[in-house]
């Protein structure tokens, strides 16, 4: 059994209130979220981490075709982010290799994730900024694909969230 260092911060409880900047990277980097099915599984998926998860809200998201990043909002949360991440990435890899069965042989997503405590407002402004940035780095080609990029409202139901998401997936941040 292969042994992962882990990068989290020792003696930091993981269920603290406060923001997390996370990013998930797939597989050797396959572009797996440029399939439109699995994209919608994520998207579904990330709708649904408030109702899954008490304590939990979406802050920003983007979806490139091999890695995601996200804020999260952990607000008296009974569970700690591993736990919200672990479940995430189990649920959606499940349904993606029920999905699509040829094109997932392994996993969806690398075993680990990044996570950045965010600790202020100014860095809160930078990493949505980075965020917000993130395809146009990449220089990704916004008519062969779709980038979500979407600010949820903290009081969304799921239609909402859905319905949000898709007025808002042009790949232009609108303000």
């Amino acid at each position: 059994m292969k042994y992962h260092k882990s990068i989290r911060l020792k003696n930091y409880d993981y269920k603290t209130n406060g923001y997390y900047f996370i990013t998930i990277c797939t597989d050797y980097h396959n572009p797996y979220l440029k399939y439109g099915k699995i994209y919608q599984i994520v998207v579904a998926e990330l709708a649904l981490l408030s109702k899954r998860f008490q304590g939990i809200k979406i802050d920003y998201y983007t979806l490139m075709p091999n890695h995601i990043h996200m804020i999260l909002i952990l607000e008296n949360s009974k569970y700690r982010l591993d736990q919200v991440i672990q479940a995430f990435k189990s649920i959606t890899t499940l349904k993606s290799k029920q999905a699509l069965k040829l094109q997932i042989k392994r996993r969806l997503w690398q075993p680990n994730y990044y996570e950045h405590i965010i600790r202020d407002q100014k860095a809160l402004y930078e990493i949505r900024k980075y965020i917000q940035e993130n395809p146009e780095k990449d220089k990704i080609d916004f008519k062969s694909l779709t980038i979500t990029y979407i600010k949820l409202c903290h009081n969304l139901d799921f239609n909402d969230f859905i319905y949000h998401c898709h007025c808002h997936c042009s790949g232009k941040v609108s303000a």
